[in-house]
């Protein structure tokens, strides 16, 4: 029975760290009050998605919304400059529609372009300036663009068989 108790503590170990209370008793020792009894092991935490899903996530809803990506790989230089601007209207509209459906957006600086802005304590990455800098960092300058952040980033939870690389899928009529 030894040899069995040790070959059942072994493996108790080896597999799961600790020895589980029936183990413990069966060798005749207690465990301390402070310590917390051993449970089965968790289950792996689910395989986190690597950033670029989100990303890829949003190119797929502008394509299936507005059809952005059929666009932009369109070989335009054969339209007139008055077709393309009909396109890129209903384009606009339904691409504008569906990012502000999944993605709150703000301005990094909410100030007037045109005007004098100091640029304050913002986060470096967040503000980029153009034209003739100086070698130490501005305090500000003429706002030529606002920018743009994520006040608040919603997107739909994919399934775990998803294969975001599809954006769009291909279609086949059937006649």
């Amino acid at each position: 029975m030894r040899i069995l108790l040790a070959i059942r503590c072994f493996f108790a170990i080896l597999f799961h760290g600790a020895l589980s209370d029936a183990l413990l008793s069966a060798l005749g020792i207690a465990r301390r009050p402070d310590a917390a009894p051993v449970s089965a092991p968790a289950a792996p935490a689910p395989a986190a998605r690597p950033t670029s899903d989100g990303a890829l996530q949003v190119l797929a809803i502008l394509q299936r919304d507005s059809r952005l990506i059929d666009f932009i790989m369109e070989d335009i230089s054969g339209y007139a400059d008055d077709q393309i601007g009909a396109a890129v209207r209903s384009l606009h509209d339904q691409a504008k529609e569906s990012l502000t459906r999944y993605i709150k957006l703000q301005p990094v600086i909410d100030s007037v372009e045109g005007t004098f802005t100091r640029s304050g304590p913002i986060d470096p990455a967040a503000v980029k300036f153009i034209g003739n800098v100086p070698a130490n960092t501005p305090t500000g300058g003429v706002l030529r663009h606002k920018g743009w952040k994520a006040a608040k980033v919603d997107l739909p939870a994919l399934s775990a068989r998803q294969d975001v690389t599809v954006l769009a899928p291909a279609e086949i009529e059937i006649e």
